[in-house]
């Protein structure tokens, strides 16, 4: 059985310990209130245009607008033969002229939405970014724990290890952008070597 969000609910059994579940709970609801103040920032003249951005999307507009063309040419052809004046002579300027400010409403409709949702993805690109240097942070830090564990227990073998030596020092962010657009300026090769470089910086 699913709920309201279309998720099924967990089983009592499969649901994890009180302080984990807390903590699910805390990210689901800090994701949802950020959508939900990105959603109440939109103006109602936005809203609109994303709403006729949906309708122009669907595959039936597509139908809509050749139903429309077929139309106006059958109308003009059927009056030309029954000898009254067309409202749009071949080559049909007037249909012309529609379709081309059709094409300019929907083209800027479609992309004042695409705008919005670059900046949402903007946004979450560097909130990933946030996350995940953080995450190395900690990673480093957990390392350097485990090496001086190691280094305190007497029935453990004390030994060099470089490359944990090296992932004990947490990555320097200016240093990785700095390799990173060196490298797609050059032939779109990073060099990781300046990545572990950054380390000790």
């Amino acid at each position: 059985m699913r709920n309201a969000s279309g998720l099924s609910p967990l089983n009592p059994s499969d649901q994890p310990p009180g302080s984990e579940r807390d903590q699910i709970s805390q990210n689901i609801d800090a994701v949802y209130d950020f959508y939900l103040r990105e959603n109440q920032k939109i103006s109602p003249s936005q809203r609109i245009l994303e709403r006729i951005s949906h309708l122009v999307g669907k595959p039936a507009f597509l139908g809509v607008i050749l139903l429309f063309v077929v139309l106006w040419i059958l109308a003009n052809t059927l009056l030309q033969r029954l000898g009254w004046p067309e409202f749009d002579k071949p080559p049909f300027f007037w249909l012309q002229g529609i379709v081309g400010l059709g094409a300019l409403l929907a083209a800027t409709t479609v992309l004042t939405k695409q705008n919005r949702f670059d900046k949402l993805a903007e946004q979450r690109a560097h909130l990933d970014l946030k996350v995940t240097l953080l995450t190395e942070q900690k990673v480093a830090k957990l390392i350097d724990l485990l090496e001086e564990l190691r280094r305190d227990l007497p029935n453990v073998k004390n030994r060099q290890d470089s490359n944990a030596a090296s992932m004990q020092q947490p990555i320097n962010p200016d240093r990785v952008l700095a390799a990173l657009d060196e490298g797609g300026k050059a032939d779109e090769h990073v060099d990781f070597a300046d990545v572990d470089a950054a380390r000790s910086e």
